[in-house]
């Protein structure tokens, strides 16, 4: 039959199934004849054993008559078995008039539409597959086919043709680059990988430059209706065909382009490479009369060079080994060997930009204008995380550099050994995306506060706090102008991770968010072994500083992704909050806490800040309370820090058993107070330690402190001038609380 294709080469007839040497076609060929809408035709098989085939008839009673798809209600197919068991079996459409639809595969302008079954890997097919549910399946392709339902209205329009193994990877910004007068572009060729398949780079280059690497066209198309896919041209004159039908005279446009390659004064038959790749610009619409919703870009590699191309269109002249134009000789005339040039199709990509890295990774927020403090391990990692999902344009500040004990637990590489961390990251971010976007890098001491790290800060929206110190964050709170702040760290063992995040508006700063974090781990239950000691530590260095703890990169890596996602996430909320979260490295379990935050509040001393928050008075209201009438009191906990001038009151812990209490006096005791504040030490790693006094004033009351409180605060600065520290008073009263300071007169 002269509409009927003939899909198989060098073929035999099989007179009986029972001459098929492969059983999945013994297989087929009985279910077809069990099946009542399926008529067997023909048995066929490659002489070679590759391939055996049942050509068949099979009816529709669901397919529409006279669909605007062009599926007829019988419809004849070749059901091809591969002697590969591993292969799902081929279903051709035999009639030669068979529409092009979506959800075909590849083939070329001579052969028979195969049709695409199944959306799974074959793999997971073939784990349920059966001869049975194939034929209903097949049936199932051609209904909805011809009722327009094989892909979902809202599915994303389709690409013009099919994909390859052979891929051509575009700038992220090659239509902005297409715009800058006297713009070029070469492709280059990549490494070739084990299945053949090839990966090209289109490369901007500057209008100076030589022509090299290999030739460019690029031409535009006029829009495609969705749901239209062309078969794959093979050869060049297939292709002019295809366009032409579009509009598009390929011919004259490949004459154009070439021409533009070749100077008045011709150009060496030695710049000539051996490939030439066409672009494709097409315009994708989702039907008649709507604007395009995407363009889609498809490339064909041509085997020859621009212009030796140029000499077989017509456009150029090939004389003493140079090219010139064709209006130098009326010897260039149009050779017809151009149109068996063979094409090669490529699957065109893109390089990485931030919009699509955050399509990718389902954000939808673009991210602040973020600087990092600290690009060691932690830092490193989580930068990393951001930049690859397109989350901020980040500023790194680190003044350390690459050492070789780091790369066990850094993203660095060996190369980067003796380079500024801030360096290290930002050139690892350029080499995934390509001038998409960038991290600037500032080597410096953010703790210096210098006026280029001053500006900085100020001008950054959020500030992420991964040096693991205490020096920036408690700086970084005594400074208004600096934009949100937010500090993670990962405890000594590794075990747990901690965010602290002030407010939008920064009401409550990192000092006191560190603080009432202390508090939760001297009372709650994961305080316990919260903040234990590392896994040990060695020398990384001749200093007595070099010393590095040990910590597997696994537990960093883990917790990383953790605090990228939490950050991202407390980021979009204005609250302030303290997040923990425990891992159990034998199960890998994840338990997270939640740490109740209240307001700062600031007292000032002639030469010393005080900091005390709602949290902790109102505990201290709470114990009055439950004392009254009686005055009650105990001792507080906290830490100095002289780099910023300030005491940070972290807990008042309750009078001991043998206190002595009235209704006019309070006399604290001292029954296992010593192993109280030793075990609050304990659980912060040494940085909660006493600091003084409080009491409470009974009801009716105010603070103002009496002759007795006087006396009791010059008692405890003799005690703390032992340690060249002030004694702290505190007494709270009915309605209001008072904080004294005493320090011992030389």
């Amino acid at each position: 039959m002269s509409d009927i294709f003939f899909p198989l080469f060098n073929v035999e007839v099989v007179a009986d199934a029972s001459q098929f040497a492969m059983p999945r076609a013994l297989a087929m060929h009985n279910a077809c004849v069990r099946h009542r809408d399926f008529e067997v035709i023909q048995m066929l098989r490659q002489k070679n054993g590759a391939l055996e085939c049942v050509i068949v008839d099979v009816e529709c009673d669901e397919v529409p008559p006279n669909n605007p798809y062009g599926i007829k209600y019988r419809e004849r197919l070749a059901l091809c078995v591969s002697a590969n068991r591993s292969a799902l079996v081929e279903v051709l459409a035999l009639r030669k008039n068979f529409p092009v639809l979506m959800h075909q595969n590849s083939v070329n302008f001579d052969s028979p539409p195969s049709l695409c079954l199944y959306f799974e890997p074959v793999d997971s097919i073939l784990r349920t597959w059966t001869p049975e549910n194939f034929l209903r399946r097949i049936q199932w392709w051609l209904e909805k086919s011809a009722r327009g339902e094989l892909h979902p209205t809202d599915q994303p329009v389709e690409q013009l043709f099919f994909v390859t193994k052979y891929e051509l990877v575009m700038p992220w910004n090659y239509d902005e680059l297409k715009k800058i007068s006297g713009q070029r572009f070469i492709v280059a060729k990549g490494q070739t990988r084990k299945d053949n398949g090839e990966t090209f780079f289109l490369n901007p280059i500057a209008q100076a430059s030589p022509t090299g690497g290999i030739a460019l066209i690029d031409i535009s198309l006029s829009p495609v209706i969705h749901g239209h896919i062309e078969r794959e041209p093979t050869k060049l004159s297939e292709l002019a065909a295809l366009l032409e039908r579009r509009g598009v005279n390929l011919l004259a446009t490949l004459k154009g382009q070439v021409s533009l390659l070749v100077g008045d004064d011709g150009v060496s038959e030695d710049v000539d490479e051996s490939l030439t790749v066409i672009l494709l610009q097409i315009p994708i619409c989702r039907s008649a009369g709507t604007l395009p919703e995407k363009i889609v870009t498809k490339a064909f590699m041509l085997m020859t060079g621009a212009l030796k191309l140029g000499v077989k269109l017509g456009a150029l002249i090939n004389h003493n080994h140079r090219y010139y134009k064709d209006a130098l000789s009326v010897l260039a005339t149009s050779q017809e060997t151009w149109r068996d040039e063979q094409l090669f199709p490529l699957e065109v990509l893109r390089s990485l930009d931030p919009a699509s890295a955050r399509l990718k990774s389902g954000i939808v927020d673009d991210g602040p204008q973020g600087v990092i403090v600290g690009v060691g391990s932690l830092g490193s990692i989580m930068l990393e995380l951001w930049g690859r999902s397109g989350w901020g344009k980040w500023t790194a500040i680190d003044k350390d550099h690459i050492k070789p004990h780091n790369l066990s637990r850094h993203i660095a590489f060996y190369q980067h050994i003796g380079t500024p961390k801030t360096d290290v990251v930002a050139a690892l971010h350029a080499a995934v995306m390509n001038g998409a976007s960038e991290i600037v890098s500032v080597c410096a001491d953010a703790t210096s506060l210098n006026e280029d790290t001053f500006n900085i800060l100020c001008a950054a929206k959020l500030v992420v706090d991964a040096s693991t110190t205490l020096e920036y964050p408690r700086i970084a709170s005594s400074q208004a102008k600096f934009g949100r702040h937010m500090s993670v760290f990962v405890t000594p063992n590794g075990n747990a991770a901690v965010l602290l995040a002030e407010d939008e508006s920064r009401s409550i700063r990192l000092r006191t968010l560190e603080a009432q974090y202390y508090r939760a781990a001297i009372h709650e239950s994961w305080g316990e072994r919260h903040l234990d000691g590392n896994l040990g530590s060695f020398w990384s260095g001749g200093s007595c500083r070099d010393i590095s703890t040990v910590l597997a990169y696994s537990r960093i890596v883990a917790h990383a992704a953790t605090l990228a996602e939490q950050v991202q996430l407390a980021q979009s909320r204005s609250e302030a909050l303290i997040r923990i979260w425990f891992r159990d490295p034998e199960s890998g379990n994840v338990n997270a806490y939640r740490v109740p935050v209240h307001d700062e509040r600031h007292l000032r001393f002639d030469d010393l800040d005080f900091f005390i928050d709602d949290g902790l008075e109102q505990k201290l209201r709470v114990q009055r309370r439950q004392k009254a009438p009686c005055e009650t009191g105990g001792v507080l906990l906290g830490y100095y820090d002289f780099n910023i001038n300030a005491v940070i009151v972290v807990d008042a812990l309750p009078e001991p058993s043998d206190s002595e209490s009235t209704t006019v006096s309070f006399k604290r005791g001292v029954e296992n107070l010593p192993e109280l504040v030793a075990e609050a030490s304990r659980r912060t790693a040494g940085i909660v330690q006493y600091i003084g006094e409080w009491h409470s004033h009974p009801p009716g009351h105010s603070s103002t402190p009496s002759q007795d409180d006087m006396y009791q605060l010059d008692y405890l600065s003799i005690g703390m001038a032992q340690d060249g520290l002030p004694a702290v008073s505190l007494i709270i009263g009915e309605h209001d609380i008072q904080v004294m300071k005493g320090v011992v007169k030389e």
